[in-house]
């Protein structure tokens, strides 16, 4: 049984199906602002996604500001938004517009996000800042808790989380359809960058690239090829690896439906590193202890075009097809390029595709639910608004998400020698302490240069 999303599933209203709940800070400070209210943007980072969030922003505001480290994607930008201010620095942004904005959207290589978002959250602007929402474990746990204190509107931009099906899908597991859940395989293409290299030759910086505001945070390196503008990915000191790119999104579905927080232990296997560099393959498994919504269960991380067991599609095949009429009998080749599956007593959900917003069920039969979700944008702006909180809020839903996902990376970073089983780490998230594996902390938590703070 298959159900696919739709434009039409994108309705005006909306209710939060896994999140708590909690009250937005007001446009202004003075009060709560009119819901017709113009919100006004700054946009750090306005190409590749920062160039979709922009236009987002500019659908239910004004682009007031824009900042970007590359001449020529900013100017490409401000010819679309000739009334925005130029920046090259977010930091003198937010210096000399703090007093003209009331949110930002943050769309910067990982190792940006952090700072940029904390700094702004401080100032008590709303934050929508793309995934993944941190590049350390450590900044997930402090935006979470710096937007609490501010009371300012978040959202991370892992857009299937407003997906209808997505939260059908997450809903049925929920009322316990496929039975006690111990198995969870999440898997991808990525990465479709390189990784598992070494660092390239050192080349002049392009005129147009401000290279020292684009390390920001980040260790003094030389420029060189595959850092700017999409490979930076796979390096350690600006991206997250596959596992940062995609798993905010392929494992949101299971995350939301079995409440994923807090793994008690993680390993990884993996292609081989120079931990300069991300492997150019890896496989991770995450323990999470019993909850009250699920038993105890192993969540298994696949990237690289690795997926699961081809058994269990047979599984997939049979069940279906041992619960369906003659005529609705088929059977699957194999399992698609990314997704996800959940492997119950009961049963089994198959999502297709990155973003969860396609399942199939095999052995159970649906159960009614009761979904309504709006454009992910648009939730973040009734946030802001002074509505309820976005599903993927910073406090309750994206940062215990990011901690999950990057959790895997601690791992990948003890497995660096290849097809060798790296440490299992015993993880304490109450203190954000890999209890085994000391050598880790720095993966957990880094020093930034001067200039930047959390």
């Amino acid at each position: 049984m298959r159900r696919k999303s739709n434009r039409r599933d994108f309705i005006k209203t909306s209710t939060m199906t896994s999140a708590g709940f909690w009250i937005a800070g007001s446009l202004h400070a003075e009060g709560n602002a009119s819901p017709n209210e113009r919100i006004r943007f700054a946009c750090v980072g306005v190409s590749g996604k920062g160039e979709s969030d922009t236009h987002d922003a500019s659908r239910f505001g004004d682009v007031v500001a824009i900042c970007d480290i590359d001449n020529e994607k900013l100017d490409a930008a401000a010819a679309k938004y000739p009334h925005a201010k130029k920046f090259y620095d977010w930091r003198d942004l937010l210096d000399e517009m703090s007093g003209g904005i009331d949110a930002v959207t943050i769309s910067t290589p990982d190792h940006s996000h952090a700072v940029a978002a904390a700094a702004a959250m401080r100032l008590g602007k709303h934050a929508f800042v793309q995934k993944p929402l941190t590049h350390d474990i450590y900044e997930a746990r402090m935006l979470g808790h710096i937007a609490r204190e501010q009371k300012v509107a978040t959202q991370m931009g892992n857009q299937g989380t407003a997906n209808r099906n997505l939260r059908k899908a997450a809903q049925m597991v929920q009322a316990g359809i496929l039975g006690p859940v111990h198995e969870v395989y999440v898997w991808t293409n990525r990465p479709i960058w390189p990784q598992g290299k070494p660092r390239p030759e050192p080349k002049p910086v392009p005129q147009h690239l401000h290279w020292n505001l684009f390390l920001g945070p980040a260790p003094r390196r030389p420029y060189g090829d595959d850092y700017h503008p999409f490979s930076w990915r796979g390096w350690w000191d600006f991206g997250t690896g596959s596992l940062g790119d995609m798993a905010c999104h392929t494992m949101n579905m299971p995350f939301m439906a079995l409440d994923l927080r807090d793994p008690i232990r993680v390993q990884a296997e993996t292609t081989g590193h120079n931990r300069e560099s991300y492997p150019s393959k890896s496989k991770i498994t995450y323990e999470f202890a019993a909850t009250a919504r699920h038993p105890e269960l192993k969540l298994h991380w696949l990237d690289a075009n690795q997926k699961p067991p081809r058994e269990l599609m047979q599984q997939f095949n049979k069940k279906n097809n041992a619960a369906a009429g003659e005529g609705d009998k088929k059977q699957h080749r194999g399992f698609a390029d990314a997704g996800s599956l959940l492997v119950g007593e009961k049963g089994m959900l198959y999502s297709p595709g990155d973003y969860g917003g396609d399942y199939e069920l095999s052995g159970v039969a649906e159960v009614s639910t009761s979904i309504e979700t709006m454009d992910h944008f648009e939730e973040f702006v009734r946030a802001v608004k002074g509505g309820p909180a976005a599903t993927s809020n910073f406090p309750d839903y994206a940062s215990p998400l990011t901690e999950t996902v990057l959790l895997g990376n601690l791992a990948i970073w003890v497995a660096h020698e290849a097809d060798v089983p790296g440490k299992k780490i015993e993880w304490d998230a109450k203190y954000l302490t890999a209890k085994n594996a000391p050598e880790v902390a720095h993966i957990i938590r880094r020093e930034y240069r001067p200039g930047y703070t959390l």
